[in-house]
This record gives C-alpha cells, sequence and structure tokens, in this order.
C-alpha cells in the first residue's frame, strides 16, 4: 500500500499490515492476537522523547503516550466506528462515557452520539447518523514512526437489512502531539463503489464528538464555553459556517478544551456546525436547510458511481481556553 501525504508528513513507518476487525480472506492475522509495537520522537516539551505505542485488541486498537492511555479506536461493538475514550490536554478524558459507560453525573439522552465517530444521517435515504445502518471494519493497517501512530481502516457501509452494500470508505487516523495539546488528524475517503450515492440535507451529521459533562453549557456540571473562527460565542454557534469550533471548559483545576478545523479543501467549505449547548460538537458538510442560516439554501452532494469524496478534519485536545491555544494560530498551521 502507498503511503499518503498525511503518513509522509508525519514521519510514519507501517509496522503492522493487514490486521482485521472484521472477517477479511486476504487477513491471516486473528484480531486477538494483540501486536504492539513502540517507537520514540524528539517532540518533547520537556525535552524528552515521547514514546508512542498502539496495540491490537479483540475490538479495538489502543494507543498510548509515554505509557498512558490517549485514546482507543473501537471497530467492534457499535453502529460504526468510535473513538473511545479520548483523553486530551493533561490526560483528561474529553468524551462522554454513555452509552459504553454511564459515569454518576452524565446525562443519558441521545444515545447515537458515542464518544467521536463519523456517520452522516442520510446515504442514499439510509440513516446512519441514528441506528438505520451499519459500518463495518473490512481491513486496517497500522504504522507508526517518531511523531505518533497512523490508522488506515477500510470500511463497509451496510443497509438496515444489514445485507445491502451501499458503499464503502477508507479512513486515515493519525494520533499526535504537540507542545500545546494532542491532535487527532481523521481524513475520511467516500467511495462510490455499489452505485451513484446522494448524501442527504439534513443536520443530523457528520465528523462529531460529544463532551464530557463539565464541558456542557448546560447541566449541573457545566463549566463549559464555544467559541468559533467568526466570533460567535455558545448558542450563537449553532447551525452557523465557521473554519473552526471551540470547545473548552475547567475540571480538576485544569482549562482544558478540544477544538475541531475543517478543511479549506473540504465539500462545503466552511460547513455549518450542528454544535449544541448541551455537549454535541459535529461538523456537516452536507446541510443547509435545517441550519439556521441556511433556510432558503440546499445542501448535500452526488457521487457518480466510481467517484470519491475526501473529508478531511482535525481535532486539537488542547490546554487553556482558545485564546490561551492559540486556535487560530494552530488551524492556520494545519491548513498550510
Amino acid at each position: 500500500m502507498r503511503s499518503t501525504p498525511l503518513i509522509r508528513a508525519l514521519g510514519i513507518a507501517f509496522l503492522l499490515v493487514g490486521c482485521r476487525g472484521t472477517a477479511d480472506p486476504e487477513t491471516p492475522r486473528s484480531p486477538d492476537a494483540a501486536a504492539t509495537a513502540t517507537q520514540s520522537t524528539p517532540r518533547s516539551a520537556e525535552g524528552e522523547p515521547h514514546r508512542f505505542s498502539c496495540r491490537q485488541l479483540a475490538d479495538r486498537y489502543r494507543i498510548e503516550i509515554d505509557g498512558a492511555l490517549f485514546a482507543e479506536y473501537v471497530f467492534r461493538g457499535h453502529p460504526s466506528p468510535i473513538v473511545y475514550p479520548v483523553h486530551g490536554a493533561h490526560g483528561i478524558a474529553v468524551t462522554r462515557g454513555h452509552p459504553m459507560h454511564t459515569n454518576s453525573g452524565e446525562a443519558t439522552d441521545h444515545p447515537h452520539h458515542r464518544s467521536l465517530w463519523f456517520a452522516h444521517g442520510d446515504i442514499n435515504g439510509h440513516d446512519f447518523w441514528h441506528r438505520g445502518g451499519r459500518v463495518e471494519q473490512r481491513k486496517a493497517i497500522v504504522a507508526q514512526g517518531s511523531h505518533g501512530v497512523v490508522l488506515t481502516t477500510h470500511n463497509d457501509y451496510l443497509a438496515g437489512d444489514s445485507r445491502t452494500l451501499l458503499c464503502d470508505d477508507t479512513r486515515v487516523l493519525a494520533f499526535h502531539v504537540g507542545p500545546r495539546g494532542r491532535y487527532l488528524d481523521y481524513q475520511v475517503t467516500l467511495h462510490a463503489s455499489r452505485g451513484d450515492l446522494h448524501f442527504g440535507d439534513t443536520k443530523e451529521g457528520t465528523m462529531a464528538i460529544r463532551v464530557a459533562p463539565w464541558l456542557r453549557l448546560v447541566g449541573k456540571s457545566a463549566k463549559g464555553a464555544i467559541r468559533t473562527s467568526e466570533g460567535r460565542k455558545d448558542r450563537e454557534a449553532w447551525g452557523r459556517r465557521a473554519r473552526w469550533v471551540d470547545y473548552f471548559g475547567t475540571t480538576a483545576g485544569e482549562t482544558v478544551g478540544v477544538a475541531l478545523f475543517d478543511h479549506p479543501q473540504n465539500h462545503g467549505f466552511p460547513c455549518r456546525w450542528h454544535a449544541r449547548e448541551y455537549g454535541l460538537l459535529a461538523a456537516n458538510p452536507f446541510g443547509v436547510r435545517q441550519f439556521r442560516d441556511g433556510r432558503d439554501g440546499a445542501g448535500g452532494v452526488r457521487l457518480a458511481k466510481g467517484k470519491s469524496l475526501t473529508l478531511r478534519y482535525r481535532f486539537y485536545f488542547h490546554k487553556g481556553d482558545t485564546t490561551q491555544a492559540e486556535v487560530a494560530a494552530e488551524y492556520g498551521d494545519w491548513v498550510k
């Protein structure tokens, strides 16, 4: 497999090839066999090298930095692959546990909000945002080098009957670290491999994270705030177009946050945001009509058979608030 620009930029070398999450006749390796690899990098704020490791378990990949958990990519047991848990700056968990694991004080609304995930509510009329369709991992490759860990996965989209294959995608997830926090670069290439595809105009999508209770703007433990690249705050962010949106708050004496970046080459850039005060942050490249500044527009996109569409995002798990984390500067560096 040829390395992608993202892999080359991170200085990654392939270590595990053909690791699978679901049945794959090309791959002899069992998903139940743990596979671990470790590499050092000189990129440390304290001057010490970081140590990255990725361990394959029966249903997930466990990514660690310096022996501590960063995140797990779970490819089995849910309607689609998810990233859960996610430990951001200072090692603080930044996503809600429910419905994977309900913690005291957490809201239990919207059980389809599963930590960090990619899904859309209308693909050829099938709902992958809620529970109308499934995304199943077919094959995965783990790569690792001096700057982080990269997972490349190949996934099938199954309609509600779990038998009809609509399309497939290729995902490239890069987990790495910087002086102000941690990063997850999430790239998805959707392939119209089985026929024409229509991604419908709905607010239910698409690149999403459900944040921890203290990052919310409402609720007993809420200590969060929202800021956008266009200067909007809190509730004003919902349904508006922006290049990035940042959620930040305070817990255990630390101010930390997560910003989600929309790439200028993405369809619909700058996208509209399904950003809710109760803890949902989602970049939606297809939705227009149901958002507050798109009432008279038309969204969605059609892909002819054989065509593909690539979407690129970055999650920036940072220290401090939006200003202290220099979110705007981080975004500028990323799009360069």
